[in-house]
């Protein structure tokens, strides 16, 4: 059997897939990361209660576990990214940075140094060896599938890689750390960017990026309507938070960020979820990662996310050159948002993706 590390968080998740790899026989190894350490308090994004979840399931498993300071990478591979994608009012995804940067290279190239064959995560999804490439599959668990942020992995990282959880649904996921006596199992989800944790994202990003006011504009006339508090607070099909009410003229009806003017400082506006300032039926996408060695062919049907909850989008991929590729839709996709990924599949297959533009 092999030697695998397993990141464990102090989630049910991770919890169960170091479980199922002790019962099928490997040498299992837990490792916890703390990848934050600014302002780590209990009141928000807290390691250290975590640490402790991790370590009482470690014992209820019968395995060792040993922690791991990843916090000077985290910053400089994925937090300085983060800001300055904000700063040039763009919407990043960290998750996206996180699994390529951290867990499945820096915590994959530490747990090769400690002799492992494998490393292990609690993610959704899924590898197969399949003529003679690894691909990454969508999970069963179709509600909880996590392949969109998985999309950069390559080759030599889904080798050394296992995800015992992929063919399990949830509710099974809990049942099994239920009936193992595993103190987590009723734990709640993790949810939203680890790092800001509950607070509000926009005072958060606020002590990094310094407000920089400016005016509301609609976007159908250009009439100034309100006043905002800097670009990089908003993102694009944001309805909360804008402080718009009561505009002459004006129908009844939501407002939703469309646009920005960088060079303007003016935040854009339209009535209407289904404004057809909120619909694009093409995108082009750059910083391509596919998972194959050889990119998907162009005129060819796929589907493909544009952001990690929405369905998927019939989809084919036009032109394809160098580090940019232009993806055409079927029926139009709503809020598009630069900065964040496309994913394109192949029935259950994850092909790769870009960062849209």
């Amino acid at each position: 059997m092999a030697k695998v590390i397993a990141g464990m968080s102090g989630g049910v998740d991770s919890s169960v897939a170091a479980l199922l790899l002790k019962r099928q026989g490997h040498e299992v190894v837990g490792l916890f990361m703390k990848n934050w350490e600014d302002d780590d308090t209990d009141d928000y994004c807290s390691s250290r209660q975590d640490l402790i979840d991790a370590t009482a399931a470690a014992d209820v498993i019968g395995i060792e576990i040993e922690a791991v300071n990843f916090a000077a990478e985290y910053r400089e591979r994925v937090f300085a990214n983060f800001l300055a994608e904000y700063r040039a009012g763009r919407t990043p995804n960290p998750d996206v940075l996180c699994n390529s940067e951290i867990k499945f290279k820096a915590f994959l190239d530490h747990a090769l140094r400690l002799g492992a064959d494998y490393i292990a995560t609690g993610h959704y999804a899924q590898v197969r060896e399949f003529l003679g490439e690894y691909q990454l599959l969508k999970a069963e668990d179709g509600t909880k599938d996590q392949s969109y942020f998985l999309y950069r992995l390559n080759q030599q990282q889904l080798a050394k890689t296992l995800f015992p959880l992929g063919a399990l649904y949830k509710r099974e996921v809990r049942q099994i750390a239920a009936e193992a006596g595993l103190a987590n199992h009723a734990k709640k989800d993790s949810t939203g960017i680890c790092f800001i944790g509950e607070r509000r994202f926009r005072e958060f990003l606020a002590r990094y990026l310094p407000k920089q006011p400016g005016e509301i504009r609609r976007l159908d006339d250009d009439r100034a309507i309100g006043r905002h508090e800097g670009l990089a607070y908003y993102t694009l099909g944001q309805r909360e938070g804008l402080g718009i009410g009561g505009v002459k003229d004006a129908p009844e009806e939501p407002w939703f960020v469309a646009a920005k003017d960088q060079d303007r400082n003016v935040l854009y506006v339209v009535q209407g979820h289904d404004h057809p300032a909120l619909l694009r039926d093409r995108l082009v996408a750059a910083q391509l990662s596919w998972i194959s060695p050889k990119p998907p062919r162009t005129h060819w049907v796929y589907a493909a996310k544009t952001r990690y909850r929405m369905p998927d989008a019939a989809c084919d991929i036009e032109a394809l050159g160098g580090d940019r590729c232009e993806v055409a839709f079927a029926a139009p996709q709503w809020a598009v948002t630069p900065g964040q990924s496309v994913v394109l599949y192949e029935s259950q297959v994850c092909l790769g993706g870009g960062v849209i533009l």
